[in-house]
């Protein structure tokens, strides 16, 4: 294999599961000529230091995260969008390292077709944020707390997207009140739903 990187190596040799599944995804990324970098603690491969690709091991699954998944065409149907919320990024999962092998000219195509979307300069078209609709619960919440609408507006568009998604997920308006409260000193901090 070339151009491997140290961290990852590491990283291989402490995980317990999916280290086949990884070592397979990691050497037909390598072969599609790839750079490996070591990013959010876990495997990422570049081209021209932009990223392509990520390697993922989850609880039921393995994962390769297509950076601009959402630009690919996915002729065979096997890209998934982690959930509703992510834009740009797109999954082909496994849970065994056959998968894999049988997949591997699959893999190979998506991956020359990511690191061509990245060479065209091609980017996602992300919502803008003026689509985010503020709940009513927590719009009344920033006219009662000083600071609070102005720490929230300074939040990453995702962290907003969360928020704003969380809190409308409850169907009660008592529920989405007591989940602003819950949040308020989470957002003056300037972390996300999950920070």
């Amino acid at each position: 294999m070339t151009n491997t990187n140290p961290k990852v190596d590491g990283y291989l040799r402490k995980i317990k599961k999916w280290k086949a599944e990884s070592e397979k995804l990691r050497e037909i990324i390598l072969d599609c000529q790839l750079t490996e970098d070591f990013k959010w603690m876990h495997p990422c491969y570049t081209f021209q230091n932009k990223n392509i690709i990520l390697i993922h091991g989850f609880k039921e699954y393995c994962a390769v995260l297509f950076i601009k998944g959402a630009l690919l065409k996915d002729p065979h149907g096997i890209l998934i969008q982690q959930t509703e919320n992510v834009q740009a990024g797109r999954q082909i999962r496994f849970t065994h390292v056959e998968q894999i092998i049988e997949m591997e000219t699959v893999l190979e195509a998506y991956i020359h077709e990511a690191i061509e979307i990245e060479k065209a300069g091609l980017t996602v078209d992300f919502k803008k944020n003026d689509e985010l609709v503020i709940p009513e619960e927590l719009q009344h919440k920033f006219d009662e707390v000083p600071g609070l609408q102005t720490a929230f507006e300074a939040l990453t568009p995702g962290r907003k997207r969360a928020y704003v998604h969380y809190i409308n997920q409850a169907k009660q308006a008592k529920t989405r009140e007591s989940r602003v409260e819950k949040h308020v000193q989470h957002i003056l901090d300037g972390k996300g739903l999950n920070d």
